[in-house]
């Protein structure tokens, strides 16, 4: 069966958030993703939501220790 017009989500490789999309700007960055959660860009995504999701647990683990430590 095939599944024509299925568009796979993807995902932030730094924070795990599926809020990417591609960077705008000048044309030579036609194949640069940009996260608006954590900032990232670079050209490789995720679209593994199983791989996703342990990033973004992992992430966000860093994020309360990072707010622990400097409260």
């Amino acid at each position: 069966m095939k599944m024509k017009g299925l568009k796979r989500v993807k995902f932030c490789p730094k924070c795990g958030s599926s809020n990417i999309f591609w960077a705008s700007g000048l044309p030579q960055l036609w194949s640069v993703w940009e996260c608006r959660e954590c900032g990232y860009r670079g050209a490789f995504v995720i679209e593994d939501s199983k791989l996703a999701t342990k990033i973004r647990e992992n992430y966000l683990k860093g994020v309360e220790e990072k707010r622990r430590t400097k409260a």
